[in-house]
């Protein structure tokens, strides 16, 4: 049945308010910007840090994923997300973990045993929220549960409107409160509503992708046929590609230096990188044998400490592994005189084999060697545990080496403050951020309403029409 003038006008009306429901808040999604790169900081809680390793727990906590720390915080890695620049709506996850663990039971294992990994913040019409990966023993049960994603912390974003940023994103020293959620995943050391250790991060944003048009640009070539890439073969014995190995040295070393007794700090030369719990060593050049498991190879870069009474360089950094057993060796200056190729510490490294063309040893044990106490002027006895030593050897054109921390931007500019007394963080404008779900339902109402005006337009118009009697 063909509808009437006034009915087509009413739908043709309906349908456009429903078109100005949705488009609004679609074009807010096309303004949403990969988040790439940066990091957190954030010492979860300083006091439970302080139980876990004082008289009572007798514990410990260590780091996981690459994790590292700034003084009394835990730095968080690699963040991916998105940002819209419109509304103020962030995502950002992070990478690494820590694990805390304390009242060692005679079996060798904790009753205290809880893990805090893979941070994530949200932002959304001015409400903040961390969530985390928990893993942790039931103080009274000891049962242990894992759960993700749990939201762990509320933020307080008083003060701070998240809208408008250009480059980086940072935000500095956000309070946070535990959840009734978090504190259930935290074994039930605090209760909900207790203040947790603030928060801290700053991440890339990079520019939105343009938008792809169908057909040629105007003056494009045409595209070219894919080419064939090699096949990726393993070179001849004692030959590859490139390597690189990851060593942190020591946390606690690398704190004694910046911390309040040295009050200094490291700086990298000749390529050396930093990922933030470890120093990447790259341009690997030697020999392997990928049969007998053998290396010989020595690496680019070198890291410098300084501070009071201190004054160390590591640099011509090299590994060497046979048997099984790896030894990091490198030429170590100090108080002016170089003593060349110190073995430093050793590792495992029971199966350097290449796969998909990439041989690696990852985080493995490293224990100082009498030449390394040495160098570190006694600060440490032989037999000491180091940081671990990852080590990647590419032996074919394809294979990619492991990819480092990702910190981001060394600053970042602080979110925009509000220009007037209306509350920080603002709300986005209305239907601007909504979920995808809630913009459906709004359509589905829009489209309702307008299905039930047309029925009631033509039930007048039959009533009308029809004859009484």
């Amino acid at each position: 049945m063909l509808l009437s003038r006034p009915c087509r006008a009413l739908a043709t009306v309906l349908f456009a308010a429903l078109l100005a429901a949705l488009v609004p808040a679609a074009a807010a999604r096309a303004d949403s910007r990969p988040v790439q790169g940066g990091r957190l900081d954030w010492g979860i809680k300083s006091s439970f840090q302080s139980y876990v390793t004082g008289p009572v727990a007798q514990g410990s906590w260590s780091l996981t994923g690459g994790a590292a720390t700034v003084g009394a915080q835990y730095r968080f890695h690699t963040a991916r997300g998105a940002y819209d620049p419109a509304t103020g709506t962030f995502e950002a996850a992070f990478s690494g973990g820590v694990r805390f663990t304390g009242h060692r039971k005679p079996d060798g294992s904790h009753e205290l045993d809880l893990t805090v990994s893979r941070p994530r913040v949200v932002v959304r019409a001015g409400a903040g929220t961390l969530y985390a990966d928990v893993t942790g023993k039931d103080k009274g049960t000891g049962r242990t549960t894992a759960r993700a994603r749990v939201p762990l912390a509320t933020l307080n974003l008083a003060g701070i409107d998240m809208r408008g940023a250009t480059g980086p994103v940072s935000l500095a020293n956000v309070p946070a409160v535990l959840t009734a959620q978090g504190a259930t995943a935290f074994a039930g050391y605090y209760p909900a509503g207790t203040a947790l250790d603030p928060v801290s991060l700053t991440v890339d944003v990079r520019a939105a992708a343009p938008e792809k048009t169908p057909g040629k640009a105007p003056g494009e070539t045409p595209a070219k046929s894919p080419e064939k890439t090699p096949a990726a073969t393993a070179p001849a014995t004692g030959a590859f590609r490139t390597a690189a190995v990851d060593w942190g040295v020591r946390r606690t070393f690398r704190e004694y230096v910046t911390g309040a007794i040295a009050q200094g700090s490291w700086s990298l030369t000749g390529g050396a990188q930093d990922g933030g719990a470890l120093f990447r060593f790259p341009s690997g050049t030697g020999a392997y044998d990928p049969a007998r498991g053998t290396l010989d190879a020595s690496f680019a870069g070198a890291v410098r400490f300084t501070g009071t009474h201190l004054d160390l360089t590591l640099s011509r950094v090299t590994v060497r592994v046979s048997g099984g057993t790896g030894t990091l060796g490198a030429d170590v200056t100090t108080g002016g005189k170089t003593e060349k190729n110190v073995p430093l510490v050793t590792f495992e490294a029971p199966a350097l084999a290449p796969k998909d063309g990439l041989a690696a040893v990852t985080e493995a044990p490293a224990t100082l060697t009498e030449g390394g106490a040495r160098a570190f002027g006694g600060m440490y006895r032989a037999g000491t545990a180091m940081d671990p030593v990852s080590l990647a050897v590419a032996v074919t054109p394809t294979a990619e080496l492991p990819a480092l921390p990702d910190l981001g931007s060394a600053t970042g500019a602080p979110a925009p403050a509000p220009t007037t007394a209306a509350p920080a963080a603002a709300p986005a404008p209305a239907g601007s951020g909504a979920p995808v779900g809630l913009l459906a339902a709004a359509g589905a109402g829009v489209l309702a309403a307008a299905l039930a005006a047309l029925l009631l337009v033509r039930r007048r118009r039959a009533a009308r029409e029809t004859p009484a009697g």
